[in-house]
């Protein structure tokens, strides 16, 4: 069990374009931003009516993109289900639905359950192990796991849910990418049990990060309190509009699936042939772990290709995909480079 403290100080994530040029300052520009989990083949943007950004959003349509959500993710009805700008803005209020006391993150995950569970008054502490996570009063979980993609099957997240509940707990489940992994393993659809709450990101799937949307899936009374906490008009205008319309378009969600796939396949390969296996990972992320990890994250930020380097964890880096054949190329340019100075360094040694 790794304890993590009271610290609540917001850490540092991937997307940083100031932090990049700060650390690469003379790499080309405009950087290839590989350092994220959001898909680089964003929904098409579509022209919103003026009285979007006029008026204070419908209540109406706020019920519907809800119903919508519930039907695409699996829940059981809207009532399950609470909108939010973000699931970002959520995390401190779902570590608050249960009094201050144990939380336990698994990890190694996303540092912002953590830091949520800690604003929430939590003494928070890090574990490897899932049945671990039994002695909780919060447990917290990403599946697919962010940054390595593991996932746990639903029948073990089940019986977790059901310990902890017995003793009034709270299994918190982050399902920012299951958009992209294997649904039957999702908690959707047993939200309206008690005792589980299910986050659902917009914002990664859909390519439009900006939008700020979010969803908690939980039980009816949950989701009452959550709503009452975000208050009204919780989420823009916008943001309904094109969560509906998103949301609503299985075909693209379809294909895009397909697209993603297959690029995945794509990166993995052009890794591989550079020496850089791939480990795991997910459709929208792929996740690496090499001794040589940190000359690599150097190599391709001097080429003005920024992924995500873990200071805690040095053999490890989390890549993104490219989104158009100049990134595609930038991309393999840099691995050439990289190579070619493995190749020099190891000539230099065997002098």
């Amino acid at each position: 069990m790794k304890l993590l403290g009271g610290a609540v100080a917001a850490v540092d994530h991937g997307g940083s374009l100031g932090r990049a040029r700060a650390l690469f300052p003379h790499a080309p520009l405009p950087f290839v931003d590989l350092s994220t989990g959001i898909n680089p083949h964003s929904y098409p943007l579509f022209e919103l009516p003026a009285t979007t950004f006029w008026r204070l959003p419908e209540g109406a349509r706020n019920h519907e993109l809800k119903a919508i959500a519930a039907s695409t993710y699996g829940a059981p009805s809207a009532a399950h289900v609470a909108a939010a700008p973000g699931t970002q803005i959520l995390l401190p209020r779902v570590a608050s639905l249960v009094k201050p006391g144990k939380a336990l993150v698994l990890g190694p995950t996303y540092a912002e359950h953590a830091r949520a569970s800690a604003i929430a008054g939590h003494a928070v502490a890090e574990v490897s192990d899932i049945d671990a996570l039994a002695e909780a009063d919060l447990a917290i979980l990403v599946n697919p796991n962010n940054p390595d993609g593991r996932v746990i099957e639903r029948s073990r997240l089940l019986d977790l849910a059901a310990r902890l509940r017995a003793k009034g707990g709270l299994l918190v489940v982050d399902e920012a990418f299951m958009d992209v992994g294997p649904v039957g393993q999702s908690l959707a659809g047993y939200a309206g049990e008690g005792g589980i709450v299910v986050l659902r990101s917009f914002g990664k799937f859909f390519g439009l990060a900006g939008i700020r949307l979010g969803f908690a899936l939980a039980d009816p009374l949950t989701v009452e309190r959550l709503e009452t906490q975000l208050g009204p008009w919780a989420v823009a205008g916008p943001a309904l509009e094109y969560g509906i319309r998103a949301l609503s378009d299985t075909a693209w969600q379809a294909d895009m699936r397909r697209r993603l796939a297959a690029d995945t396949e794509r990166l993995d390969a052009l890794f591989n042939r550079f020496g850089a296996p791939v480990a795991s990972g997910t459709s929208l992320f792929r996740y690496l772990s090499l001794a040589d990890a940190k000359s690599l994250f150097s190599a391709l930020g001097e080429h003005g290709v920024l992924v995500r380097h873990f200071a805690e964890r040095p053999r490890v880096l989390r890549v993104g995909l490219p989104g158009t054949e100049t990134e595609w190329e930038r991309l393999e340019n840099a691995l050439v480079a990289w190579t070619s100075r493995r190749e020099d360094a190891s000539k230099e040694t065997a002098r």
